[in-house]
């Protein structure tokens, strides 16, 4: 399973634009370079999974602050992430399908029976897990402010770059950079 400082799986996945409803094939890596939030969730048109993703497309302005990717995946069709956005008015983000579940698998979300656990994972701009959260029983999900100060948080983790020297090789102080 993986976790905190682990190279996130990459994976390439048909799915649909939950604003547009057009197909398309999103990959992990052409997101690099910018942190990207997994919401794995089990089931179209099920009510806390509605509930859910209704909630993160209302909210979306916060994540789009801290300029985070959102991506939903789940194991139904397109076909059926088509239905659902469509019932639902559309998401501010792509609905990807794992049929075969080998990315839900490969990302440790799965659970005793094969079923989708509700759960997140943050990656960031290296492709670096920052932060996993797995549901166990899938009743209730994280909200908007928790997903978005995670990612801002891998800013503030960041090493920082020195800063060059001042004339007469004078330093600032770290609370004055």
């Amino acid at each position: 399973m993986i976790g905190r400082g682990d190279m996130a799986p990459t994976f390439a996945l048909d799915g649909i634009d939950g604003a547009t409803l057009l197909t398309g094939r999103w990959s992990l890596e052409q997101l690099r370079g910018r942190p990207v939030v997994l919401v794995f969730y089990p089931a179209d048109n099920s009510p806390i999974c509605t509930l859910q993703l209704r909630t993160y497309t209302d909210d979306f302005a916060a994540f789009a602050e801290v300029d985070a990717q959102v991506l939903a995946i789940s194991p139904q069709s397109v076909e059926s992430h088509r239905a659902f956005a469509e019932t639902n008015g559309g998401f501010a983000f792509p609905l990807l399908s794992d049929e075969g579940r080998e990315v839900g698998e490969r990302y440790g979300v799965l659970g005793p029976v094969g079923f989708y656990r509700r759960s997140v994972v943050v990656i960031d701009g290296a492709g670096i897990v920052h932060w996993a959260h797995r549901a166990t029983a899938g009743l209730t999900f994280r909200p908007v402010d928790e997903l978005v100060g995670v990612v801002a948080s891998i800013a503030a983790d960041s090493p920082r770059s020195p800063q060059p020297p001042r004339a007469g090789g004078a330093r600032p102080r770290p609370d004055q950079d």
